[in-house]
């Protein structure tokens, strides 16, 4: 097999009028005359001995041959460009603004920023807490990575990760207030990072729509808060995959319930499409997908087996009272349930 290549003008001419499907289109992009369009398709044919294009009707059509050769001849320009942009282009380095969901930033990007800084040490970062999605309209901001359903008009999104749900709690409190059953919830504090939805979608799937008691709750305005209070502490925070598997695999935290859920939305990582091609921005938004790819969550570990739901306690004996003749029972015993089969655990996505 030959490993001649035809010649590059010819290829350019052909390319032009295939895309533009006019000799006339062609030559204004390539700002040459109509008749220097034709020659080089001409001579192109030659080369290959077979035509490319259907003459007659006004918008030339591919032939068989023309078809098989265009793809290739795509790419093969489009591969040119790319280096020459890259060739050409400023080196990275600059200011670069980043908003990102505040628990994703103090728990999960911020220990690994070294990575990025070490790679471009002539990036200097912003960073700003915030999952407003108002920024990406913002020229404050270059790059957001956000928690919501990633459907934000006139801006690039790509799916980042998806998170499961689970209850967080420190070992000091679990020390101090066992925290054994579901029933055992009402004796902490119930601490949100919302409005209640992600613990209502968790207590749903651990109850079966059962309700139980529930004692105090307080509520914040983002997850990032409710989990540092958890590390202090004060209640029970909803973790994720994602910000809390680092705290559980120290020790900081840990999952009392074997059972975990989707969360209501995910993390995506978006964009003004003004703002995407900037070289900046491109190796900020790669170098996320590269660390999420190559440092992965550890495995979520519980410190229990199985979610023990509230139900009436199982009596062993009749309970009896004292008489002046000796003891009577109070009643029947209650007759213990039997067991509920324990929950899977659902896959991460």
């Amino acid at each position: 097999m030959s490993s001649r290549l035809p010649p590059l003008n010819p290829l350019r001419a052909f390319e032009a009028t295939a895309r533009r499907g006019s000799v006339s289109a062609a030559a204004r992009e390539l700002n040459v005359t109509h008749g220097a369009i034709s020659h080089q398709i001409r001579a192109l044919e030659l080369s290959f001995n077979a035509p490319l294009f259907e003459r007659g009707g006004k918008r030339l059509k591919l032939t068989s041959q023309g078809a098989l050769l265009l793809p290739a001849v795509t790419n093969a320009f489009e591969g040119i460009a790319a280096a020459t942009a890259a060739m050409t282009r400023p080196t990275t380095s600059g200011e670069l603004r980043i908003a990102c969901v505040p628990a994703l930033l103090s728990f999960w990007m911020i220990p690994r920023l070294h990575q990025f800084t070490e790679q471009f040490p002539d990036v200097q970062l912003t960073l700003i807490a915030s999952n407003d999605a108002a920024n990406l309209f913002s020229n404050d901001v270059d790059v957001c990575l956000l928690y919501g359903d990633g459907n934000w008009p006139d801006c690039w999104a790509r799916l980042w990760s998806r998170l499961e749900l689970f209850p967080v709690v420190s070992p000091t409190l679990v020390n101090m207030r066992p925290l054994r059953s579901l029933r055992d919830l009402r004796d902490h504090v119930i601490l949100h990072g919302d409005d209640g939805r992600e613990w209502n979608t968790w207590l749903a799937a651990a109850t079966e729509g059962t309700d139980i008691q529930r004692g105090r709750q307080h509520f914040m305005s983002d997850a990032r808060l409710s989990t540092e209070a958890a590390l202090h502490n004060q209640g029970v925070a909803l973790g994720d995959t994602i910000t809390a598997g680092s705290l559980i695999a120290k020790g900081e935290l840990i999952a009392p319930f074997d059972l975990t859920v989707p969360a209501n939305d995910a993390f995506y990582v978006s964009c003004r499409n003004e703002v995407r091609a900037a070289p900046i921005v491109k190796v900020f938004i790669d170098w996320l997908f590269a660390a999420l790819e190559s440092d992965p969550m550890p495995e979520l570990q519980t410190s229990a087996r199985t979610i023990i739901r509230a139900r009436p306690p199982k009596i062993s004996a009749p309970e009896r009272l004292p008489t002046k003749d000796g003891f009577q029972p109070v009643s029947s015993p209650t007759r213990a349930r039997r067991p509920e089969p324990t929950p899977k655990r659902r896959a991460k996505s």
